[in-house]
């Protein structure tokens, strides 16, 4: 269990060229430094939930660890190095760019929720 971090071009765990690195940037698994994911061509094994932070964000932080304890999945996007994705943060919080921004399997979005929140969210 842990994370895909796209958005990250000073990685040493960049992955090559793929779908998701062309459309999002270089992928790393953040699991504990797990491995390398070479490209990601389908989101059906993607995790049902992504994450819109920043690096300096506390709020994000205390987010992904406790996904992380719970063992909750997540795909997590640095709209600091992906300005698509601070467009799309933009675009559902009125035009500001608060972080996380947590947006669902389902399409459904939550601006800075507990775990709790994402946890009824996802059915856990």
């Amino acid at each position: 269990m842990g994370t895909i971090m796209a958005g990250r071009s000073d990685t040493p765990f960049a992955a090559p060229d793929g779908m998701w690195a062309r459309e999002h940037g270089p992928i790393r698994n953040n699991a504990l430094g797990r491995g390398v994911i070479s490209a990601v061509t389908s989101t059906e094994n993607a995790p049902a939930l992504t994450i819109y932070s920043t690096t300096w964000c506390g709020y994000c932080r205390r987010l992904k660890t406790q996904l992380n304890a719970s063992g909750i999945e997540y795909t997590e996007i640095d709209i600091e190095n992906d300005p698509a994705a601070a467009d799309f943060v933009g675009s559902v919080n009125g035009g500001n760019h608060v972080v996380p921004t947590v947006k669902y399997g389902d399409g459904s979005v939550a601006t800075n929720p507990s775990l709790n929140q994402v946890k009824q969210a996802l059915g856990l």
